[in-house]
């Protein structure tokens, strides 16, 4: 385990750019590297299939050229996708779902606190009612953002009225954001599908909901996605959140996720700090991922 820790991506693909020529190795050297970052086989075998035609049809033997080719064939795919945040409602009122494990509740004290860095006034909901320690984990993250908390008047309360109590607040306080964190277990998937169903219908009485924001946790890959499938199908997702993104290790998973659900990523968690949530830039990205 501790050499897969160390490995990056950017350690296999200098490798591969510093050969002295384009061979046969070239290409199953970039294959092993891009399917070990988690871009999956079929992105990975199409990336590869397109650089190879370029090279033919260029007629370059320089590997440095294959790692510009796959620079801009990662930004470009990456780029379909529009990260920005769509917050122009008053309140825009976001939903954060996701499974338990990922990081949401972490996830939206970051949030609350990037949204702050732009001076924007926000609130957060602690509906997901059913984990007391989810509600006082959110209390703790929401003291550090510096934003206010709308907490359940007892235990197991119904997490919509939850919902519905913390958009009334701000459209009262006239605070522009509000964050509703929800549950990510109940005992079958369509109870949980059920309820987020009932906190929109509830919250959309008083305010449209502008987002609705799925975290993946990035170290889990595809299986992390795969456990995300009903949120994807049921849930009315928006956008999503890759969280511990810390290394280009997983890196690869960032462009695979957009593809395979037709989804954006809209911020990227990148450390365990407070103000390690940023925005999704593609270019940015590409350049880090690739170099």
């Amino acid at each position: 385990m501790a050499e897969r820790a160390s490995w990056s991506l950017g350690a296999a693909l200098r490798g591969v750019f510093g050969a002295k020529t384009i061979d046969e190795d070239t290409w199953d050297d970039l294959e092993s590297a891009l399917i070990r970052a988690d871009f999956g086989p079929s992105v990975t075998e199409e990336i590869v299939g397109q650089i190879r035609a370029q090279v033919e049809r260029y007629k370059t033997t320089d590997p440095k050229d294959v790692q510009r080719m796959l620079r801009e064939i990662v930004e470009e795919r990456l780029s379909k996708y529009d990260p920005t945040l769509k917050l122009t409602e008053r309140p825009a009122v976001v939903l954060v779902v996701g499974v338990n494990g990922v990081g949401k509740t972490t996830t939206i004290g970051k949030f609350a606190r990037f949204l702050r860095t732009f001076d924007r006034t926000v609130v957060v909901g602690a509906a997901d009612t059913f984990r007391a320690a989810a509600v006082d984990q959110l209390a703790t993250w929401a003291e550090r953002a510096g934003v206010g908390i709308v907490r359940p008047e007892r235990e197991g309360q119904d997490p919509a009225s939850v919902a519905f109590q913390t958009v009334e607040q701000a459209k009262r306080d006239g605070t522009e954001i509000v964050i509703i964190d929800t549950a990510g277990r109940l005992h079958t998937k369509g109870g949980l599908m059920d309820e987020l169903g009932k906190i929109k219908r509830v919250v959309e009485k008083q305010a449209p909901i502008s987002e609705v924001l799925l975290v993946l946790d990035a170290t889990t890959g595809q299986n992390g996605l795969a456990q995300a499938e009903a949120f994807i199908e049921h849930g009315g997702v928006t956008g999503l959140v890759l969280t511990k993104l810390d290394g280009s290790a997983k890196g690869g998973f960032v462009l695979a996720v957009q593809e395979r659900t037709g989804l954006p990523i809209k911020l990227i968690g990148q450390g365990e700090g407070i103000g390690d949530l940023t925005g999704f830039t593609p270019h940015v990205f590409a350049q880090k991922l690739v170099g």
